[in-house]
């Protein structure tokens, strides 16, 4: 099989010049880990339907618990069989409508012929349940845990093609990085859509920040957050978890359109069930063989970081975009995202970059508006794979039902909501809000989206904290006075996990708010509710690497400084011993088991991760 050209050139509108630099040199720098894996892929493409060389008392355990039909269509070499993998459970509300979509795509696949077989569940984990406990230290291990269940799941030899059902934060990256190990297949993403608006995000945040000042107690701040994540479905905000669903979108791994209709509606039925034909067609039994592996190549990878920098997208994407293109075989750097954030103007505002949720977003010309706009800049590759089948031009259309008929028609050429959605023409800001820093501190990301221009640049004296709850305890003492960056470090991936540190956002923008300069540098993760504080994050090397923040002591000037790119602190760290992390992750909540995981993972530049290439 042939790869697409990945140099900026082919089809469609012409590709922005900075977009098909970076491009480029991202296929040149990637040419032997690429060239290698295409190669797995093709030994694997050219055995063929791995289940006719099974031996038979393999086969029939394959198929034991099939009707008899799908078993006399498995007995033979010229039916598709779909491995459906899912991350359904019902405690977490973006999951739960995963239940019923087996049967749906069951239904469909057979009905066009095929067959599909539940292949395995992943588990799910959600970081709001989790914030602030020790549970969030297994949330970023849980991407590899589930891209390894997805290989367990795919292992057995009797799939054609699959479909990955996931929403959020470290699911789907898990379940890509999975797929990508079986990269032969036709693979689509099912997502299960987005809850209904509830209490509006900016009231949620004011709640919250009031319950950090004590003006307000629990049962008021629980009902705040129950009005906002009130039903089955995603939450609304523009987290890691829609962030992912956008990105499937512009990757070709959702069907047009598919993003953002809410759960529990026929049109959310309609595209299920269409996703499932849409993968049996794409087999390599039909005529238009359309493997993962080759779907996910440079250019897909540019796109979806563009479309992360242009909707002011999770900066855990920062992560795992680095992973998944690894496990495609493509070395994305942070240099990538920095060089297409100069050129990539912002193109949403949603929350916490806006008032608005998702939801909104949809209304307002969604995800077709979006592509459509970034094509007509030359900012996207349109010459690439998808599940539609026909490059990304495809993805201007949306969805409609004519009865029970889905079909696909032109998207809206106006935005009907400039307050949360703009053409590339006359965008929000000129670049991407989603910045690397470096210097003397290592590297970081900050997102300054949601950051108000003048908190850009801040200079002050460091506060050192070895954990969130320590930063935390001294808010509520009333120490936190004048301006000061907030250090808190042993956040790394090799520490604890590189948990999500966004319990410390209200007690922060409570102290901005009365007037201080404050800003926060850690080497652990915020999340995709990065807000108005600005935020040095992901710093690589990490402490407990024996990164330079090991080193920083209270009152060391820091510099951060968000329009030049850099992290500096204004002090001689020469001569000092390193600070040791003064919190026990090892154990408890599961977290002995993830010990392995903690010797073996690789710096935040990298993906953090537990793979090679």
């Amino acid at each position: 099989m042939t790869a697409h050209n990945p140099d900026g050139t082919g089809h469609g509108p012409a590709v922005h010049p900075v977009v098909a630099d970076v491009t480029r040199r991202l296929a040149e720098r990637s040419a032997q880990t690429r060239a290698a894996y295409l190669a797995r892929v093709d030994a694997a493409a050219a055995e063929g339907p791995a289940r006719s060389t099974l031996g038979c008392a393999n086969l029939a355990h394959g198929f034991a618990a099939c009707g008899v039909g799908d078993k006399l269509k498995l007995s033979g070499n010229v039916t598709p069989n779909l491995a459906i993998v899912s991350s359904y459970n019902d405690m977490l509300s973006a999951h739960q409508p995963l239940e019923s979509y087996p049967a749906v795509i069951k239904a469909a696949v057979s009905e066009a012929g095929g067959v599909a077989q539940f292949a395995g569940g992943v588990p799910a984990m959600c970081d709001g349940v989790t914030q602030g406990r020790a549970g969030m230290e297994l949330s970023l291990f849980s991407r590899d845990v589930i891209a390894m269940s997805t290989a367990v799941a795919l292992s057995h030899d009797m799939f054609d093609g699959a479909l990955m059902l996931g929403v959020c934060d470290k699911i789907v990256p898990g379940l890509l990085i999975g797929a990508l190990s079986f990269g032969h297949l036709p693979v689509a993403f099912v997502p299960a859509g987005p809850m209904p608006s509830g209490l509006p995000n900016k009231d949620k945040a004011r709640v919250r920040q009031q319950f950090a000042e004590g003006k307000v107690g629990r049962r008021e701040l629980l009902q705040a957050e129950s009005a906002a994540y009130h039903s089955p479905g995603t939450c609304t905000f523009y987290g890691t978890a829609n962030s992912n669903q956008m990105l499937m979108e512009v990757m070709g791994l959702h069907l047009p359109g598919a993003s953002f209709e809410q759960p529990g509606t026929p049109m959310r039925e309609a595209l299920t069930a269409e996703a499932g034909r849409r993968v049996l067609a794409r087999t390599a039994l039909g005529e238009d063989y359309n493997p993962v592996g080759y779907q996910v190549d440079e250019r897909a990878v540019v796109n979806a970081v563009v479309a992360l920098l242009a909707t002011g997208g999770s900066t855990n994407h920062t992560l795992h975009l680095v992973a998944i293109a690894r496990a495609a075989g493509i070395e994305l750097t942070w240099d990538d995202f920095t060089a297409l954030s100069e050129v990539v103007p912002l193109l949403t505002r949603m929350y916490p970059n806006g008032a608005a949720d998702v939801n909104q977003f949809h209304e307002a010309g969604g995800m077709a508006y979006l592509i459509g706009s970034l094509l007509d800049a030359g900012l996207l590759h349109e010459d690439v794979r998808t599940l539609a089948g026909e490059g990304l031009s495809r993805y201007r259309q949306t969805p409609r039902l004519n009865g029970t008929e889905l079909t696909w028609v032109d998207g809206p050429k106006e935005s009907g909501d400039t307050t949360v959605l703009r053409g590339a023409d006359d965008p929000f800001a000129p670049d991407g809000g989603l910045r690397m820093l470096s210097g003397n501190l290592g590297r970081a990301v900050i997102k300054v989206s949601a950051v108000a221009p003048e908190r850009h640049v801040v200079e002050a004296p460091a506060r050192v904290f070895g954990d969130q709850a320590e930063l935390q305890a001294a808010f509520s003492a009333g120490e936190l006075t004048g301006d000061f960056v907030a250090v808190v470090r042993f956040q790394g991936p090799r520490a604890n996990g590189m948990p999500e540190l966004h319990k410390l956002t209200p007690p922060l923008a409570v102290l901005q708010d009365r007037g201080q300069k404050v800003a926060l540098v850690t080497d652990g993760r915020m999340s995709g509710a990065s807000g108005k504080v600005p935020a040095a994050i992901h710093v690589s090397p990490e402490a407990e690497a024996g990164g330079p923040l090991a080193y920083v002591r209270d009152g060391d000037v820091i510099r951060l400084d968000a329009v030049a790119g850099t992290l500096e602190v204004l002090a001689d760290l020469s001569g000092r011993e390193p600070a040791r992390a003064t919190t026990d992750s090892s154990t408890g909540t599961g977290r002995e088991l993830f010990a392995a995981m903690r010797a073996a993972v690789g710096p935040a530049e990298t993906g953090a991760g537990v793979f090679g290439v």
